[in-house]
């Protein structure tokens, strides 16, 4: 039984130390997303409506099923 809860700890390690890893690819992931944003703007290539417009419609595609219910 103790085997069995020192395995169940190193497992709880293990679990705690890839989301540790995934909240660091999140935040790099954002950062260069957010950098582009910023120089796409910058350089008047698109405005920030057009990117809240553009999100906002890919939200609404995302959030619904392309096909009807069963």
């Amino acid at each position: 039984m103790e085997r069995y809860s020192a395995g169940s700890a190193m497992d709880f390690v293990h679990i705690a130390a890839k989301l540790g890893d995934l909240k660091d690819e999140h935040y790099q992931s954002t950062l260069a997303i957010s950098t582009i944003i910023e120089l796409l703007i910058d350089k008047g290539l698109l405005t920030r409506e057009e990117i809240a417009r553009k999100a906002e419609e890919l939200d609404q595609f995302m959030s619904h099923p392309s096909y009807p219910n069963a």
